[in-house]
């Protein structure tokens, strides 16, 4: 797997949150020690606010939102990079009318997804 192309790759909808798509680019089991996602989320669409036993480094592909991390929000777009530590509550809401696409790398650890109430 040194090498493939994104269109191969299938865009999978994700059950939480509102018009959110991923694509796992390398998964856990190519790779030893970190996975690479591509995630778009559809305009109008949003994350809830939730927690990962993981961090994520991510760098944003597209368009612009609002995430929360933590107690602070952001306006984040195109070129951006964000870090979210393990267990820090964040959340995402797409702004204007374009989609709101980022790569997100994650450690291969076991990763929790919770959902927080606001």
């Amino acid at each position: 797997m040194p090498v493939k192309h994104i269109d191969s790759i299938p865009l999978e909808k994700m059950d939480t949150g509102k018009k959110v798509n991923r694509q796992v680019l390398i998964s856990t089991q190519e790779a030893p020690h970190f996975a690479m996602r591509r995630f778009v989320i559809e305009a109008g669409g949003e994350m809830p606010r939730h927690t990962n036993t993981v961090e994520h480094e991510q760098y944003i592909l597209h368009g612009r939102a609002v995430i929360g991390i933590g107690e602070e929000t952001h306006h984040v777009q195109k070129n951006d990079v964000i870090f979210i530590p393990a267990n820090v509550p964040h959340w995402y809401k797409v702004e204007g009318g374009e989609n709101f696409e980022f790569l997100c790398l994650v450690p291969n650890q076991q990763d929790k997804m919770e959902m927080v109430k606001s």
